[in-house]
């Protein structure tokens, strides 16, 4: 036995002692290459084994390498792998450096930021190289195009605005569709305007459940993730980068007539009324009665210049237009101020300067910056300026504690050009578009064209009735007793905002792998809106009045994350995430106007005499959540993520109050399985896949409704014999509740050849619990009350695809394209169909399809406009030799679904060209197929009209029995017929539109280090340059609904700038 005990003991010790002399250990610390600052969490590896381990939070690593391992590999998220043989090395120092390309594989996401390779959900990312030298005010505008699945609409050319985003759809019909805006990792309420594109470093744009969820109840409608800029350890740099440019309207005009073929057409509408009237007269005397040589029946004039009021012609009165319908060749205009864009427009101007400091040493980086941004639009009293500076600072004051902070403050001051409504008299556009060609700017002699000057010699604004002057009255149609010129001129539409942003941040590492960050974000914003109207023309007429709306927001957000990451054995790689956040936003408003001007000069309210209206407000709106996250990657191939958030509002009752939120996702490298064989140009390959359900909290788009929806509300201040009082107006709705996504995505992802890579994605999002309207009986004393009754959904495929076409030594070309075509389905409503503008509600059809009348044509004998007639009814249906039903009136008209404002395709191509120092980018966006509704256009072939402009396709117009033509006759009694809402109005939505040039030249180094610059680049861009759609004058991108209306036209703007670092 003591034998067999001593054999033994020799064994064990001679195999210890061979695998002492089989192994070894090898320490060694790592660090950052520019730095110096040591690297924890990197994973040092044997290669060609399971063996490996991390650095602690000193940098340092202790590694058992067996007797078979003969290099070492160095990994770190954002750093370039680092291979070293081990010969006999006891210790291995590493100085990793940064890799670019890797850095651009990291997506910032919910609460922190996801390596790309194994990122389970679906986002697009835009960098420095798609946001550098935009001359865009708005982070908004430069997103446009660049990722797929994402719109961005026309937007309005008024400085300092921002077009509305849709992320796959819309996620709500009475709600908002709008996304939720992270800037620097908190919720940010306020306008997206206040930051200074100089201070954007990416965006990210988070689309599915699994990318979403984490921010629970507001995310229904995707994110939108800001990062601002810091600076960079051991690079100190001054940046000044300053451009100049000009815009004007980037879309022409519709194509209108002029006055020597407006007089014909009115003329002609003017004879075929009394031709068709119910006393008809015969066609001469019509024709005499038009040109104003003879009068109606009861001696009154019926002349084409009876209904115009004006003669802009020198020739007189009733030698105009002949009997034969055409204009006198002799006429000519006396006066040639007949186009009131003229004065309203202007070359608007843009100057914009940044300058920034940024660098950092081994424990700290900070960056600061200034900017100014002035812009003048293209329409007289549109303008804007901004003053923006930044300060953000981080610092590693221990080993284990790091600590930041990043406020920013923005002034702005603004001249709003006064759009107003679609169809409102101070909307320029609407105005000057709808006016008619004969009606001059200023006041003229009516005898010989002169114009009116008053006792300064000051030429005076004609308003259409001035009678004093000896002018008569224009027409009906062309906004009698206003004047946009003058009221544009007179009236102020004012703005001032202040804002102030901070965020700040401790973050404690424990126990190697364990991490706690706590940060308090704010927001401040004051606005004071200052409008005026003038008291002599217009709204204000003739007392003059005055409003001030002052609005006041505090929003903040504290959250508290503990986070855990780990790699085991090389193969296991866990990250989870639990936290805590509050959110609460304070809202007050106060509101008073004033009537009754003493001086002019001063529209401030104590200028005035009486008081109209005074209203103030306070609303609040808090969120308390709870989070949890985790991740998990198997051997660099395999991923599951799963997230959870609850949420409590207090915009629904304590019942409702609490809400749960989720997502689960998956992804699998393929190209990285040794029982798949994949070819040779295949360099990556992911399969991925999500699923989860997010909310919409936001409830109405405003009012007292957006915050306290679920209560009983009451109006105060009503009147009874001069007793004060109040009135209820909505009911309680204790079970309202928010509005929830359930989604579904798949992708794929693709590298090949080592020059294109890509990505198709399939989704399916179902909106439930929509907000509605419900009816209440009478009884109850409100006529309706909101309701979450609806469901919804879209889906839809999107594609991504970037390639290197040429990659020689000094010219590379770059083509990136996106696309994505969605459809939208009602599935549930609270009744069998509602009709709603030119669109009706059904189950099964889309909020987009549109529900017109059904135009047929004009009818080849008498002109009349025809419509497919809905039933027959005596007398105003008639049957066509081929069969059809047909019928001129309007209300008699079959209605029915003829097509949608859903495009089938949209994206955006970006081709990318460099030539040693040079540089070009051009973006396009694109459309195909969908409609547009053009209500514009239809204002615009309005065949009765009495003053108002007209269309060149109105001269296409039938004139004669047998012609064929899509325009009814001119006729003052019957336009409103062929004029009435139908499908008519629908053209082709697809548009090309080219969005964005951007040519750059760095300055080579050699001349730019003469003058002590790091480097150096001049530039040259451009926005909206040109955009070809099926009509010109149409702005086919304006609104999701596909609707145009009379808004302020997008900008062109070029600009040249310097951009020199030091």
């Amino acid at each position: 036995m003591r034998k067999l005990l001593l054999l033994s003991f020799v064994m064990v010790l001679t195999l210890l002692q061979q695998a002492y002399a089989q192994s070894k250990t090898v320490s060694g610390t790592v660090t950052d290459q520019v730095t110096s600052q040591v690297l924890p969490g990197v994973a040092v590896i044997v290669k060609g084994t399971s063996v490996g381990t991390t650095t602690g939070l000193d940098g340092t690593y202790s590694i058992e390498v067996p007797a078979s391992g003969t290099t070492l590999v160095f990994r770190f998220i954002g750093y370039k792998t680092v291979e070293r043989e081990i010969g006999n090395a006891a210790a291995i120092n590493i100085a990793m450096g940064e890799d670019e390309k890797q850095l651009q594989e990291v997506v910032v996401v919910a609460y922190g930021t996801a390596d790309k390779g194994s990122f389970t959900g679906s986002a697009a990312q835009l960098g420095a190289k798609e946001l550098a030298n935009r001359p865009v005010t708005n982070v908004v505008n430069a997103i446009a195009g660049q990722a797929a699945g994402v719109q961005t609409n026309a937007g309005s050319g008024q400085p300092g605005s921002a077009p509305d985003i849709r992320i796959r759809g819309i996620g709500s019909i009475n709600s908002s569709s709008d996304p939720l805006y992270v800037v620097d990792g908190s919720p940010y309420t306020g306008s997206i305007a206040n930051l200074n594109m100089d201070d954007v470093e990416s965006i990210s744009i988070l689309k599915d459940a699994s990318s979403t969820a984490l921010y629970g109840a507001r995310a229904t409608n995707g994110v939108v993730m800001i990062t601002t800029k810091k600076g960079k350890k051991g690079s100190n740099k001054v940046n000044f980068r300053m451009s100049q440019g000009l815009s004007d309207r980037g879309i022409n005009e519709y194509d209108r007539v002029d006055a020597y073929e407006y007089y014909p057409l009115v003329w002609e509408a003017r004879r075929n009324s009394l031709v068709n009237a119910a006393t008809p007269y015969s066609m001469e005397d019509a024709n005499q009665i038009a040109s104003g040589l003879k009068t109606l029946r009861d001696g009154k004039d019926g002349s084409v210049k009876g209904i115009l009021g004006y003669n802009p012609f020198n020739v007189a009165d009733n030698a105009i237009v002949g009997v034969d319908g055409k204009i006198n060749p002799e006429a000519k205009l006396r006066y040639d101020d007949v186009d009131w864009f003229e004065p309203l427009q202007r070359k608007g101007t843009r100057s914009d300067y940044g300058l920034s400091y940024s660098g950092g040493s081994d424990k700290s980086d900070y960056y600061v910056s200034l900017g100014y941004l002035k812009e003048q639009g293209y329409v007289i009293k549109s303008d804007y300026e901004r003053f923006t500076g930044r300060v953000n600072v981080n610092t590693q004051a221990t080993d284990w504690l790091r600590t930041g902070f990043n406020v920013s403050g923005t002034l702005t001051e603004s001249n709003q050009a006064n759009t107003g409504s679609s169809a409102s008299y101070v909307n320029p556009f609407n105005f000057a578009r709808n006016m008619g060609p004969i009606y001059p700017v200023y006041a003229h002699d009516p005898a010989t064209g002169a114009l009116i000057l008053d006792e300064n010699g000051n030429k005076i604004y004609d308003y259409g009735n001035m009678s004093e002057l000896g002018l008569l009255s224009r027409g009906s149609s062309a906004s009698v007793g206003r004047h946009i010129v003058a009221e544009t001129m007179w009236n102020d539409n004012l703005f001032n905002r202040n804002v102030m942003s901070a965020r700040t941040f401790a973050e404690v590492t424990f126990l190697k792998d364990f991490k706690f960050t706590t940060s308090i974000s704010a927001d401040v914003s004051n606005y004071l809106g200052e409008e005026y109207n003038n008291n002599k023309v217009g709204d204000g007429a003739p007392a003059g009045r005055s409003n001030r709306t002052s609005t006041s927001s505090l929003t903040y957000t504290a959250n508290q994350l503990l986070n855990y990451s780990k790699t085991f054995n090389n193969r296991h790689f866990v990250e989870a995430l639990v936290g805590h956040e509050n959110y609460a936003f304070n809202y007050k408003y106060l509101y008073g106007m004033r009537q009754g001007l003493i001086v002019e000069g001063n529209s401030e309210l104590g200028n005035f005499t009486t008081t109209n209206s005074l209203d103030s407000r306070t609303d609040r709106h808090t969120i308390e959540s709870y989070l949890s996250r985790v991740n998990y990657t198997f051997d660099d191939k395999y991923t599951v993520s799963g997230s959870f958030r609850r949420d409590g509002s207090s915009r629904f009752h304590k019942d409702v109050r609490w809400g749960d939120f989720w997502s689960v996702g998956a992804s699998w490298r393929l190209d990285r399985e040794t029982f798949i064989t994949m070819p040779a140009f295949v360099d990556m390959l992911k399969l991925r896949g999500s699923y989860g359900q997010v909310g919409n909290e936001a409830l109405l788009n405003g009012g007292a409704d957006r915050y306290y929806g679920y209560q009983a509300l009451y109006g105060l201040g009503y009147n009874n014999a001069g007793e004060p009082g109040f009135l209820q107006e909505t009911l309680a709705s204790n079970d309202l509740t928010w509005e929830s996504n359930n989604s579904y995505d798949i992708g794929v992802e693709f590298d090949l050849f080592s020059r294109i890579s890509g990505s198709v994605e399939y989704f399916n999002r179902e909106s439930e619990n929509l907000l509605f309207q419900v009816p209440l009986p009478l009884s109850s004393g409100v006529l309706t009350r909101w309701d979450n009754i609806g469901t919804m959904a879209n889906t839809g495929f999107e594609v991504q695809l970037s390639t290197d076409v040429v990659k020689a030594k000094d010219f590379t070309w770059n083509v990136n394209l996106n696309g994505a075509t969605y459809k939208n389905e009602l599935k549930k409503l609270p009744q069998e169909e509602m009709i709603t503008g030119t669109k009706k509600y059904m189950v099964g059809k889309s909020v987009y399809d549109y529900w017109l009348r059904d135009w047929y044509g004009v009818d080849t004998e008498t002109g009349a406009g025809l419509f497919v007639a809905d039933k027959w009814v005596e007398g105003k249906t008639k049957v066509l030799a081929n069969g059809d039903s047909v019928t001129t009136e309007a209300n008699n008209a079959r209605f029915h679904y003829a097509g949608s404002a859903i495009p089938d395709f949209a994206g955006g191509i970006t081709n990318t060209f460099t030539y040693k120092g040079l540089s070009l980018s051009v973006l396009l966006t694109y459309q195909v197929g969908g409609k547009v509704y053009d209500a514009t256009y239809a204002s615009l072939m309005n065949g009765g009209t009495q003053g108002g402009a007209l269309h060149q396709d109105i001269l296409n117009r039938w004139q004669n029995p047998g012609d064929v033509t899509n325009v009814p006759r001119m006729d003052l009694s019957a336009a409103t017929q062929s004029n009435a809402q139908s499908d008519r109005w629908l053209i082709d939505a697809s548009y090309l539109n080219i969005r964005s040039v951007n040519l750059n030249y760095a300055i080579p180094s050699e001349i730019s280090s003469k003058v002590f610059m790091k480097n150096a680049s001049v530039f040259a861009s451009g926005e909206n340059l040109g955009i070809y759609s099926k009509r010109s004058g149409m702005n086919v991108n304006q609104s999701y609904s596909g609707v145009t209306s009379n808004a302020y036209i997008p900008s062109r703007i070029y600009t040249v700038g310097l951009n020199v670092t030091l």
